[in-house]
C-alpha cells in the first residue's frame, strides 16, 4: 500500500484499536502485532491544508505559509491562555468561533505520571489515547478554549502539563488515584477557580463530580527498554517486528516512530 500518512485513527476498546491512514486507505494494525512491517518514505511531502508539495513540513503536516497564517497553527493553540480573539487579531475569526468557542474539558491523565490537560469535548477519549495515557479523568467542563487554558495554568502550578514520551513508551507508570488527586487540586486551586468563576460566571466552570476514571489498555506485547526513535528525514526506511502501538507511536523491535509527526509524508507500507 502507498499513500499520505495521517495520524492513526483509534477506537477505545480493550485494547485500543488502531488503523493507519494511507490516503484513502486504512490499515488495521492490531492484527499485525508480532509481524515484520516496513514503511518507506517516497520523498514526497504534501501540506495537509493547501495540498502543495513541499520539502519540509511544519507543525505536523503544514507548509510554511500555512503554518504562519492559519489559526490552527497559532501559538494560542499550544497556549490557550494567550488567546487574542477579543483583541480582534485572530488569524481566522470564523475558525476560532467554530473550534475555540465550544465546550472544552480539563482533565487529569496518567501517561508518564500525572498531568493536567485540556481538549475539546468532542476529542474525548481520542486525546487521551493519542497521549498514551493509561488512566484519565475529566474534571471540569468550560465553554471555551481560553477559559480551559486559564484553569490549566492554575492546576499546572501543582502537577505537570507535559508527558515524557520516553517514559510513556517504556510504560514506566504507576497507578494513580485520580479522583483523590482531583479533590486535592480543587482545594489547592480554589482561589484561582473562584477568580475564573467571578470573571466568566458560575456556570462557566462545571465540576464533573460524577465522572469516573477511564482505564486505557494499549495493544503492546513488549515495551522497549531503550528508546531509538526513527526519523524519515534522516532515514527513509523503517522496518522491524511490530511489538505494539501506544499513543501515536509504532513500537518496533528496531525502534519507535511517531506517526503523527510525519503527517503529510507519502510512504509505502508492506508486511
Amino acid at each position: 500500500m502507498q499513500g499520505q500518512l495521517e495520524k492513526m485513527r483509534v477506537i477505545l476498546n480493550s485494547p485500543v484499536e488502531y488503523q493507519l491512514p494511507l490516503g484513502d486507505q486504512r490499515v488495521p494494525l492490531n492484527r499485525l502485532i508480532g509481524q515484520s512491517i516496513k514503511l518507506k518514505f517516497t520523498g514526497k511531502i504534501t501540506c495537509i491544508h493547501c495540498q502543495r508539495a513541499v520539502k519540509k513540513s511544519f507543525n505536523q503536516g503544514y507548509c510554511y505559509p500555512c503554518f504562519t497564517s492559519l489559526a490552527q497553527c497559532d501559538m494560542c493553540i499550544m497556549k490557550p491562555e494567550t488567546c487574542h480573539f477579543a483583541a480582534g487579531t485572530c488569524r481566522d475569526s470564523t475558525w476560532g468561533e467554530q473550534f475555540c468557542f465550544q465546550p472544552h474539558i480539563i482533565y487529569l491523565a496518567n501517561s508518564s505520571g500525572i498531568k493536567v490537560g485540556i481538549t475539546r469535548q468532542t476529542q474525548i477519549p481520542t486525546r487521551w489515547i493519542d497521549q498514551g495515557a493509561v488512566q484519565a479523568l475529566p474534571i471540569f467542563k468550560v465553554p471555551s478554549r481560553y477559559v480551559s487554558g486559564l484553569i490549566e495554568i492554575a492546576i499546572g502550578k501543582h502537577v505537570s502539563d507535559k508527558t515524557s514520551w520516553q517514559q510513556m513508551l517504556k510504560n514506566n507508570v504507576q497507578p494513580i488515584d485520580l479522583p483523590a488527586k482531583r479533590d486535592e487540586l480543587i482545594k489547592t486551586c480554589a482561589p484561582e477557580l473562584n477568580e475564573v468563576r467571578q470573571r466568566f460566571g458560575e456556570q462557566a466552570v462545571e465540576l464533573l463530580a460524577e465522572a469516573q476514571p477511564v482505564d486505557i489498555a494499549f495493544p503492546v506485547d513488549h515495551y522497549p527498554i531503550k528508546i531509538n526513535s526513527f526519523n524519515f528525514d534522516k532515514n527513509p526506511e523503517v522496518s522491524g517486528v511490530l511489538h505494539g502501538i501506544k499513543g501515536q507511536y509504532l513500537l518496533l523491535d528496531t525502534g519507535v516512530i511517531n506517526i503523527r509527526k510525519f503527517t503529510g509524508y507519502e510512504v509505502e507500507f508492506s508486511v
